[in-house]
């Protein structure tokens, strides 16, 4: 594995040297096998893409360089440059939540500065032939973070108020919270609309598609 980049313009120039080449390619050069498809092995690419990029935070809920203050995230891509899925951000807290606001959060952490690679994403393209685009570091701007903000502090809200089961993907208008778990019978404890603790399925923070697909569309076509 790389050591952690020292300033961000050393991650850059290794995000730079490996847009460009492929999966096979990216796999190779790591000693890394490749597997078959991503049923299995979902986190592959990202994981892929920290090894030679040389984030360490791993599942921390941390930044991914948080030396630097950049969080990674890799996003699948259609040949238009369209996102192909939500962005998953972080785990949503659902118990003792007092106290907690957006500028203590670890959506607006991990959000404050992103480094976006695309890859391409197309079920058509077999894995290994799937190439890293440029990469892309944002910053969001006042307008997006209070969009961000606006969301989060709602479904907080909803949350606090013991309405977890009531809130769908379609709540919000650039973050959804939605179930985050490796299989429906993982459950965790949260606040139910009586006050009392409930088991439910663990929740996540996601950026929708429209969203990511205008912060793309804002750095590529400029």
């Amino acid at each position: 594995m790389q050591s952690s980049p020292q300033s961000i313009e050393q991650l850059m120039q290794r995000a730079q040297h490996i847009a460009g080449l492929n999966l096979a390619q990216l796999a190779a050069s790591a000693d890394w096998p490749l597997p078959k498809d991503l049923r299995r092995d979902k986190g592959w690419v990202g994981q892929l893409i920290e090894h030679h990029l040389g984030a360490q935070a791993g599942s921390k809920p941390e930044q991914d360089f948080p030396e630097l203050g950049v969080e990674l995230k890799t996003i699948p891509i259609n040949e238009q440059g369209q996102p192909l899925e939500t962005t998953f951000v972080c785990v949503a807290p659902l118990l003792n939540i007092a106290g907690l606001n957006w500028a203590n959060s670890n959506v607006k952490n991990k959000l404050s500065c992103v480094l976006w690679i695309p890859v391409e994403g197309r079920r058509e393209i077999p894995l290994g032939q799937r190439r890293i685009g440029s990469p892309l570091l944002w910053q969001p701007t006042q307008q997006e973070e209070k969009l961000l903000q606006q969301d989060w502090e709602e479904l907080m809200d909803r949350i606090a108020l013991g309405e977890i089961e009531q809130i769908t993907a379609r709540h919000g208008q650039v973050l959804q919270l939605r179930p985050k778990a490796a299989n429906g019978k993982a459950l965790t404890s949260a606040i139910g609309n009586r006050g009392q603790q409930i088991q439910t399925r663990p929740r996540g923070f996601y950026l929708k598609k429209e969203f990511t697909s205008q912060i793309l569309q804002s750095y590529f076509l400029v």
